[in-house]
């Protein structure tokens, strides 16, 4: 898993590009939590075009970084979902605590 972040104008990208299980879940958690604490941001995108498999370890990551990004009073917003990671996501009912949203490039 590469993980790509850059902080801009108060919000946090990270752009996840691989497979994201459970082999690489602390990883991308400890990655992202330490980028928000160092940055402070206001939003935290989290873009998946490069995800091309997940399991349910992606849903503890998004709600690690959303919990942080809670505490902080900012928002997570997930963007870019391939149709699996999509399906997982939406089984889980995690739209209900951050936005998703696809992008025109």
């Amino acid at each position: 898993m590469k993980i790509t972040t850059e902080y801009r104008h108060g919000r946090l990208t990270v752009w996840l590009n691989g497979e994201l299980d459970h082999h690489v879940a602390k990883d991308i958690i400890e990655t992202v939590c330490r980028e928000i604490d160092q940055c402070l941001p206001l939003s935290c995108f989290i873009d998946m075009k490069g995800v091309g498999f997940m399991d349910s370890s992606g849903i503890a990551v998004i709600l690690k970084i959303y919990k942080r990004m809670k505490e902080l009073g900012g928002t997570v917003i997930i963007r870019n979902l391939g149709k699996h990671a999509r399906k997982v996501l939406d089984i889980s009912g995690i739209n209900r605590l951050v936005n998703m949203e696809e992008v025109k490039a």
